[in-house]
């Protein structure tokens, strides 16, 4: 990707960074590139060392310039680490990297039609979701999400679900230099409070839901719906697509600075809303009013009714984008969303076996709900909790599956740091399980004996990691996946 390189004087200028060294000396250091992490720096490079949980960026600014880094940007507590190249220096370098990344790169994304969805569930879903409607429709488009990242027909893998302020803009100019005309991207809150975003701006931007989680990064509910409010400003976004059926959505459509599209599964004054819906084994016929009095009927292979919810956001935001509704309603029976979300396992068994990442107490609750819709026999629900996560939530989960399934089996999830059985012993407090429910800490285990419960008819699915294909425990990721792993006790079934 071709960049015009910038001065080290014009950076420090566009953030206000200080600097021990003169302006003219700093105009004639040339930058290539900005990174974040002293393993991917190139010569010419710009190292950004921020300050972190367990160790300061600074400490690897040795190893930045041994790969060629010409300048760092830190904050003054790094800056006084780091000897023999200049440094800026910044009170805020989070926020400076993502206006730098931003204005190095053009704004690349004010040249794509961006979208940006945050919330607790449903971000993957409906990004998905819109992306291959926009790609049905034939404009080349780039995603950014948790399960992978696409530029065009190149699938990226993704390490978190909105990549750092570097990364975040660099993909988006190779985007625009490779002609897409869209961006859909996931927001997580994350990413809003560290500054990620800072620099970026949306066309659109979505809101699904929020529900207790991530409370070990937010202190309560209130500070976390804050730090997704922050995103519906005109600093980050022209429009909002907001989803009023959920209780802080309402709230967040009445208090957005942001022209505002209201979403609702049976609400008929909102601007988008379902005029019928018709569900059966193989999925629903859907009747779709919007804005101006559109019509949008088709069928869907999806189930439930959140994702219902995130197929009216990714339809009306398609819409606004500029689809013709015709299109879309052409494209609707095809769209098949998220890897590793309601993902059926099919070997020919005569029960129905799903995987899905249903990783927070609403998440759960929904999904077993929505797996009573699709089975006339029993569901057979797996569920672990992480660890070195928000550990207020594991006895809420537990009781969402125990009241969700008909036969509950409580296992680990990724334990990390956590020994597998003190995070079970959280989630089943006050619970009286009874067979053939049972407590198996080994997945594969856990997985294996929900399998070979199953009868005619029934419905198993294992919640929690959804498209992941690791498991980390006490600091080592094991090969695994609920998929493969489901796929070899449907196999081997007693």
């Amino acid at each position: 990707m071709l960049n015009s390189n910038k001065t080290l004087a014009s950076i420090a200028a566009v953030i206000c960074a200080q600097s021990t060294m003169s302006e003219e000396m700093l105009s004639g250091i040339s930058v290539s590139g900005i990174s974040q992490s002293s393993a991917d720096v190139v010569a010419g490079d710009l190292f950004v060392a921020l300050p972190g949980e367990k160790f300061h960026g600074a400490t690897f600014a040795a190893d930045a310039i041994a790969n060629g880094a010409v300048a760092i940007l830190s904050d003054a507590k790094g800056a006084a680490m780091i000897s023999g190249i200049p440094v800026l220096v910044s009170e805020n370098p989070r926020r400076a990297c993502g206006i730098v990344s931003a204005w190095f790169h053009s704004e690349p994304m004010r040249d794509l039609y961006s979208v940006g969805v945050t919330g607790t569930n449903g971000k993957t879903t409906v990004t998905t979701l819109l992306h291959q409607i926009m790609q049905g429709a034939g404009r080349d488009s780039g995603l950014i999400g948790t399960v992978e990242t696409r530029v065009g027909s190149e699938v990226l893998p993704s390490k978190r679900t909105t990549p750092e302020s570097t990364d975040l803009q660099s993909l988006c100019a190779l985007m625009r230099e490779r002609h897409m005309r869209n961006l859909v991207m996931e927001v997580s809150s994350h990413a809003i409070t560290l500054e990620r975003i800072r620099g970026s701006h949306f066309a659109v931007v979505g809101f699904t839901n929020l529900t207790q989680d991530h409370l070990d990064f937010h202190s309560s509910m209130e500070e976390y719906f804050q730090a997704k409010a922050k995103l519906f400003t005109f600093e980050y976004a022209d429009l909002a697509v907001i989803n009023v059926d959920d209780p802080y959505g309402m709230r967040l459509a009445t208090m957005t600075e942001l022209p505002v599209l209201t979403l609702s599964r049976k609400n008929s004054k909102a601007d988008w809303h379902y005029a019928s819906i018709s569900h059966d084994y193989a999925g629903a016929s859907v009747s779709i009013r919007g804005s101006g009095g559109i019509l949008i009927e088709g069928k869907t292979v999806l189930h439930g009714g959140f994702n219902y919810d995130n197929l009216l956001m990714a339809i009306a935001i398609a819409t606004e984008s500029g689809i013709d509704p015709i299109d879309i309603a052409a494209i609707m029976p095809k769209l098949t969303g998220a890897i590793g979300r309601l993902e059926a396992i099919r070997l020919g068994q005569n029960f129905t076996a799903l995987v899905d990442y249903a990783h927070s107490p609403d998440a759960v609750a929904r999904v077993l709900e929505t797996a009573h819709e699709i089975t006339t026999g029993n569901v057979i629900a797996v569920l672990g909790c992480g660890g070195d996560r928000d550990s207020s939530k594991r006895r809420l989960m537990g009781a969402a599956l125990h009241d969700g399934a008909d036969i509950a089996i409580y296992t680990s999830d990724n334990p990390r740091s956590e020994k597998p059985e003190d995070i079970l012993v959280q989630m089943v407090l006050d619970i009286d399980i009874q067979s053939p429910s049972a407590v198996i800490s080994d997945r594969a285990s856990a997985i294996r004996t929900a399998v070979n419960q199953a009868r005619d008819g029934d419905l198993v699915i294992v919640l929690g990691k959804g498209h992941e294909k690791g498991q980390e425990i006490a600091g080592t990721i094991h090969e695994f996946d609920d998929r493969i792993e489901l796929a070899k006790a449907i196999e081997a079934k007693e």
